[in-house]
């Protein structure tokens, strides 16, 4: 599973029997949109237009807003409603997940999208199955049936009851059959699905999105259009957009004393619009590490390190300290490693620990960052946790960075013993914070496998359909990690949008789903 990648820089409930909603879309096809034209700059880029492709938060985002999905995540809600269907529902426990279509569908270019459409989008993109795409989320699929052309039957492998939020997410766009090859990628540039936009063009520095007149489905569009520009990863480009008024909002990339030095100014024309985030990061040990592999090393750094600081510090309190695998607002959500090492650091007990397994002399050891996946400000806070730890006199510590490429490598050989990851995740379920980070081939390449976590825990929740009722288990599971800390979670991210006068709706574009909604946001 990607680190969507993030793993950069995202409550749950899944319905079993989603009834009809009236939806505050258009069912006669007539969706013409109103008010003016917006335009978002954001610093990520679209890595792709083919969703059997993207599996970044670039291409997510065109994805959500240019395809529909069977079902989708409303503004403010971790729970799947639906989209493309008018209802879904699982039988045989969670082995067998059947929708029925929404009437009169149709794709942006006036084309039928029927069940055909959904078994093609499906089967193709796990035919496909692109190395930098969403079929990695799919291991539970074993066939795709349309029986008629109202109905699409998902058969299981096994249980899997965080299905519905899987196809909720952009990874369950629907193409048009007669558009896209059935087994290979499509690299032109285009786009042709069914959701509230159409894209008119797509290029290296900019996307341009229109109304899509044929939309049928529960969004509301409040503009007539959107230009989405892309700046590469240089926030100093995309703040002066703003501040120019060449961008209407400045979405994902503005560096943290960017939002807290216009939060501070007198300037009366830009808002910060904050809202909800599950984006979050972790220091990563590798177990198998002849210094961090013993648990008495990673214990004294877990009593040392200070996530207050870090927030103030190095992000100007744009995220919040983390004290758990389950960020706050999922489901699950505990705080096992507050509990366990506190908030605050405490020298006394750091060295309790490293005496207590013979360990004397100072620790020696490096920190290992990647700016270019994680943003520049990885670097100042992993200095500042060497700092932290090397102020108790217990460590002698360092940081190296390095580019993205040569990162990943290095952890894949076993060459890292500490290391930052990050996570957004592709869904608002707490499966999709754990089940990625244990056993084997996990996302975290660390080598930790705890046979509880993998043989019990993770496939007995994943098979419950009432989410409320994982509780238990994950809380359970979280404590095991707080003690045997293969992980330590440092931050869960808030989202930021800044916007000019004039700009709307941006609240009900950032939540815990992580879905960017075009259609929510208004000008004037």
């Amino acid at each position: 599973m990607r680190m969507r990648n993030q793993w950069l820089v995202p409550p749950l409930g899944v319905g079993l029997a989603a009834a009809l909603l009236t939806g505050c879309g258009s069912d006669d096809g007539e969706n013409a949109g109103s008010g003016d034209a917006v335009v978002v700059g954001m610093s990520d880029d679209v890595q792709a237009t083919d969703p059997a492709s993207g599996y970044d938060p670039g291409s997510w985002l065109l994805f959500n807003n240019v395809f529909q999905s069977l079902l989708s995540f409303p503004s403010g809600s971790t729970e799947p409603e639906p989209e493309a269907a008018k209802e879904c529902h699982f039988s045989n426990g969670t082995t067998v997940y059947t929708c029925t279509l929404r009437d009169g569908l149709e794709f942006s270019n006036g084309d039928a999208l029927t069940s055909k459409d959904v078994k093609f989008s499906f089967d193709r993109m796990m035919k496909i199955d692109d190395d930098a795409g969403p079929a990695v989320m799919f291991p539970m699929l074993d066939k795709v049936l349309a029986p008629n052309d109202k109905t699409v039957v998902f058969k299981l492998k096994y249980a899997d009851a965080t299905f519905p939020s899987k196809i909720a997410s952009g990874a369950g766009s629907i193409v048009d059959r007669r558009e896209y090859p059935a087994d290979k990628l499509r690299t032109d540039g285009k786009a042709v699905g069914s959701g509230p936009y159409r894209l008119d063009s797509y290029s290296k520095n900019e996307a341009d999105f229109s109304v899509n007149a044929t939309y049928n489905g529960t969004a509301e569009v409040k503009n007539s259009g959107v230009t989405l520009k892309f700046f590469h990863g240089d926030q100093a480009a995309l703040k002066k957009s703003l501040l120019d008024a060449d961008v209407d909002v400045a979405y994902r990339g503005l560096a943290a004393k960017d939002i807290s030095g216009i939060r501070e100014s007198d300037s009366t024309d830009i808002d910060i619009v904050q809202g909800s985030s599950a984006e979050v990061q972790h220091l990563v040990f590798n177990m198998n590490d002849p210094v961090v592999g013993k648990l008495a090393v990673r214990k004294a750094m877990a009593y040392l390190i200070d996530r207050d600081a870090l927030i103030s510090d190095v992000y100007d309190n744009t995220t919040t300290s983390l004290y758990s695998i389950i960020p706050a607002g999922i489901t699950g959500h505990n705080t096992a490693f507050f509990d366990t090492y506190g908030d605050r650091p405490d020298r006394a007990k750091a060295q309790a620990a490293l005496r207590a397994d013979g360990i004397t002399g100072k620790v020696k050891l490096t920190l290992w960052s990647t700016p270019s996946r994680y943003g520049p400000a990885t670097d100042a806070e992993f200095k500042a946790i060497a700092k932290q730890l090397n102020a108790s006199g217990l460590f002698d510590a360092d940081v190296k960075s390095v580019e993205i490429s040569q990162y990943e490598r290095d952890i894949a050989s076993g060459k890292y013993g500490v290391y930052v990851k990050g996570w957004v995740p592709d869904y608002p379920d707490p499966d999709n914070f754990t089940q990625p980070f244990f056993g084997k081939g996990n996302v975290l390449g660390n080598n930790y496998d705890n046979s509880t976590i993998t043989n019990t825990i993770v496939p007995d929740t994943a098979a419950q359909t009432d989410r409320s009722g994982t509780t238990e288990e994950y809380e359970r599971l979280q404590d095991i990690v707080a003690q045997q800390l293969p992980i330590l979670p440092l931050w869960q991210a808030k989202q930021y949008a800044l916007v000019r006068d004039g700009v709307y709706g941006l609240e009900n574009c950032l939540d815990a789903s992580t879905v960017f909604r075009f259609w929510e946001i208004s000008k004037s």
